[in-house]
This record gives structure tokens, sequence and C-alpha cells, in this order.
């Protein structure tokens, strides 16, 4: 017999599978000795009262054995002598379409700018380290795009666009812990993910689908209004009427290629702020409302919403006991992200907080067109750079100077490896922005009491947190509105925003494509 159960308890229960067992025990009148085994469905932590409790769904194996159903991958064909689909970028919506596009019998082949999850790892010594940006291959650029190295959070409010679950099996099958499957806010770990997008790629691979690395795409191939392949920084063709464009919200110099070859391309608002490091006990404190968190919870996150001066200000990616990494994708540039590890074992937390942006924002770029945005946040960063010293050193400032406007006169070590100098950073961020910021960290302080401190350290700027342009595309087909064989897919083109919507756009785009055949 089995019995599904929904309970809240104490994290001490939850995290202990013999209490757990006298707890359910207890509460269901059912003998201990009968209960064979209890599989968690779902958990999730509630903190919104002095007491923590943690919300499961269980199912109870009464007198009945529990066997365990693996996770197996979808029986892909072998498509090398398929027909070809060219995808450009190896990120979440890039690999998830070639997937896709196998299991439907199409061969993909992926062109990367950037280099393999392994090799990707000098260069991010090298801007961590040496204060130098490779701009093929960085924290945005490389396989797995963005997420690989900065992360993994899997958590996503896009549940109407596709199917998560499957999303997150398909993971599990190409080796995360099956825990992404219980978890309310599931999370891999920059650790993690470099052995799982390398399962993936040797996946596409063997069967029959291409990935080719160092290989940049410089220029679309139209004839008419129909795709026919594109060039590379190599000097090499490649020939297809079908493109999946998946570059990521940072591949500027596509957005630039677009916009001069008059590819319809639309200005996206974005968010831009700081990144702000506290120490992760004490936002275990404030969230926890205890002095110590104990060994069966988890680092505590935080979001949070406020309206200031009618604009939203609100935390993003916000990373427990992560890091501060520099994730420039040119020289002369800095940006702020952060990443965890999958146990989350730094002393520090970090957390993106934003101010909404609107088109109006934009006016003094409106030059550029449809790359104000873009062009804004590339004037920020440039700033950040020079007020830094013209290297990666970021300029920050802790919190409660920064709501006073002073200058910090000394700064606290912080996770960001490259360094940081002291700076108001009023001289960076523009006057709105820095304004809604600063009142904004005071309306946090009021929910979350103890979070305006000056032992917490702001570091400038959070500039990249989606697509600065939308690339439109038909709502039936996919396609772009005029472009035929051209596909706009994932983050960069501003229909996704993370790993999990990015992949299920991908499979959804695969999807169009593979329906493009057989129209024919």
């Amino acid at each position: 017999m089995q019995k599904e159960l929904q309970l809240r308890v104490l994290p001490e229960i939850a995290g202990q599978p013999d209490q757990l067992q006298k707890f359910i025990s207890r509460k269901e009148g059912i003998p201990e000795d009968e209960i064979r085994h209890i599989e968690i469905l779902k958990r999730s932590i509630d903190a919104r009262q002095k007491q923590v409790i943690i919300n499961l769904k269980v199912q109870v194996f009464i007198n009945e054995d529990f066997v365990e159903e693996p996770i197996t991958l979808p029986d892909y064909p072998h498509v090398s002598n398929a027909e070809e689909v060219l995808i450009i970028g190896a990120g979440p919506a890039g690999l998830f379409a070639a997937l896709r596009l196998i299991e439907l019998g199409k061969k993909p082949i992926v062109l990367e700018r950037g280099k393999d999850v392994r090799d990707r790892i000098k260069d991010l010594k090298g801007i961590n380290v040496d204060h130098i940006v490779n701009e093929d291959s960085n924290y945005c650029f490389g396989e797995g795009g963005a997420g690989t190295y900065s992360d993994g959070k899997l958590y996503t409010r896009s549940k109407k666009r596709g199917d998560v679950q499957r999303i997150l099996e398909l993971l599990v099958g190409f080796g995360a812990v099956k825990d992404i499957l219980v978890e309310a806010h599931p999370h891999i770990g920059t650790n993690k993910l470099p052995k799982i997008i390398a399962n993936i790629r040797e996946c596409i691979k063997a069967q029959g689908g291409e990935i080719h690395f160092n290989t940049r795409v410089t220029d679309l191939l139209i004839s008419g209004n129909s795709m026919k392949g594109v060039k590379t920084q190599n000097g090499d063709t490649y020939k297809s009427e079908k493109v999946i464009l998946a570059t990521g919200h940072s591949a500027r110099d596509i957005f630039e290629l677009l916009y001069q070859k008059e590819i319809e391309i639309e200005l996206k608002p974005l968010a831009i702020g700081v990144r702000v490091e506290h120490s992760q006990q004490l936002i275990d404190q404030i969230q926890y409302s205890c002095e110590n968190r104990g060994e069966y919870l988890p680092p505590s996150p935080y979001s949070i919403v406020k309206q200031v001066e009618g604009r939203g200000v609100y935390s993003f990616c916000m990373c427990p006991g992560g890091v501060i990494a520099p994730c420039a994708t040119s020289p002369g540039e800095i940006v702020t992200n952060g990443w965890s590890s999958s146990r989350r074992a730094r002393s520090t937390a970090n957390s993106g907080i934003v101010v909404e942006l609107r088109e109006e924002d934009f006016k003094p770029f409106e030059k550029f067109g449809p790359l104000a945005a873009m062009e804004f946040q590339k004037a920020i960063e440039t700033k950040a750079w020079e007020a830094g010293g013209k290297t990666q050193t970021a300029p920050a400032q802790r919190l409660v100077d920064f709501v006073k406007g002073k200058v910090s006169s000394d700064l606290p070590n912080t996770s960001y490896a490259p360094g940081i100098t002291s700076v108001e950073l009023g001289e960076v961020l523009p006057d709105f922005i820095h304004g809604a910021l600063k009142n904004g960290f005071k309306a946090f302080d009021q929910s979350m009491k103890g979070y305006l401190t000056n032992e917490a350290v702001v570091h400038a700027p959070e500039t990249r947190t989606s697509s600065p342009v939308r690339i439109p595309r038909d709502r039936k087909t996919l396609e772009h509105v005029r472009i035929k064989g051209l596909f706009p897919c994932g983050e960069g083109a501003g229909y996704a925003g993370g790993i999990i919507s990015a992949a299920i756009d991908g499979e959804k785009v695969a999807e169009a494509v593979a329906k493009t055949f057989a129209r024919r």
C-alpha cells in the first residue's frame, strides 16, 4: 500500500530519515515497522515565521517494498546522414535544441565561439588572476553558456512555456543529482555543471551531431529573405537553410551584425544595478530568525522586491554561500555576476540588486536605434573599468557608505578575485539608478532588519541581467518575422531568462524547425 502525504515538519525531522519515519508513524497511526520506505517528492522551506518549517510532499510505502525507477534518456536515433540544422551557440538553448533535433531525426551542427568546458577554465583564471579578457572564452561564452560557470540555478517561473519537469529529468539523465526533481528551488552548482554539459556534448556527437568549438559566426548568408548559411572567423562557410540563433544575452557582435544587415531587432528594456555581498551568517540570522542555522537548514537565500520612485528595485540571481565573479566579455569593461558551488559552502552571500529600466531611459543613446539599451550597458561597464584603474579591479563601496554617498575609507576582503577599489559609485552609475538603489536599500532594511550594514560591500556594476534586444519571431512558426529559416532562440533573442527557460525555448524552436522539413 502507498500513501501520499503533505507534511509540515521541523528541519531536524525533515533532515533525519529515522525521525521522519517516527513522525509519520505517530501522525498517521502506522506502526513503524510497517513503513518500508519514505520517498520525498517535493521539499520547500517556509521561513516566514520565527520557527522555520519544512514543507514535504512524500510517498509512504506501507508493507510494500520501494523499487526506484531510474531516470532514462530518450532513445536518441543516429542522425549523421539526416537533414542538417545549424545552431549558433552551445548554451542551454543551443544544446537542448540539438538534443531535441536528434530526437526528431535531424542532424544538429552546433557552432560555438568559445572553448569546451575544460579549456574554458584557463581563460577564467586569466580574467580572475591576470585581468585578461578573452572575447570568445569567458564566464559568458563557451560550452554550456553563461550558466556553466556562473551558478547553475534551475528555478524558473516559466512553467507556462513548457515542460520544466522534462528538462530537469534530462539533466538528471546526463548526471545531475535527483534532488533537483524534489527541491522547490533546484540548483546544480558551478562545480557539477561542467561534467553534465560534457555528457550532453558526447551524446550529441555519439548520435551523429557535430559541435565545433572556437568557431565564431561573423556573417549570415541570406538570399532574398531566406537563410542559406553562415560564415565564421576562420573563413569557413556552413551551408543550411535552417539556422537556430542561440547566442546568449552578451553576443553584442551578433546584435550589431543583425542591425548592420537590416535584419529586424527591437530594443528590450532590462534591469541594471550592483552586486552586494554580505556574510552568509548574517543572511541566515535575518531569514531564519536564529543565531545559527544548524546542520539541518541550508545556507539561506533571499528574494526581495520594492517599489522605489515608481520603479522596481529587486534582488537578482542571489547566490547563498557564493562568490562574485568577473563576467566581462571584452577588454575595457567590468561586469559582475555571482555563483555558488553545489554545497554553497562559502562564508559569503551575494546578490544582484537591480533597478527596472524603461524605454525612455535609453533616450541619450537613441542614435543607436534598437541597440540603445546595449550601448547604455556598455557605457556603465566602461565607466566602471576606468574607475577601477583600467583593470578588472571592481569599484566598490561599503553598503551604508553607498546609501550616504560617502567614499569608504577602507574595504574588507570580498570574494571577488580580481580585487576591489574604493569608489563613490555615483561616479559609475547614472543618477536615477544610483538614487533608486540608495532608497531601495533603505526599504530592504525595513523588511530584512540588519540588511543595511557597513559590513556589506557593494560591487559595480551588475548589467547583464538579460538581453538588451529582442529578435522578433512569428508566434506560430517561431521563424524571424522576415528572414525565412532564421530561428531566434533563448535568452539572447529575448525569449528566456535562465537555464531552464532557455532549454525549454531551445526544444520549442527545434520542434518548429522539424515541422518546416515536414511541410516541404
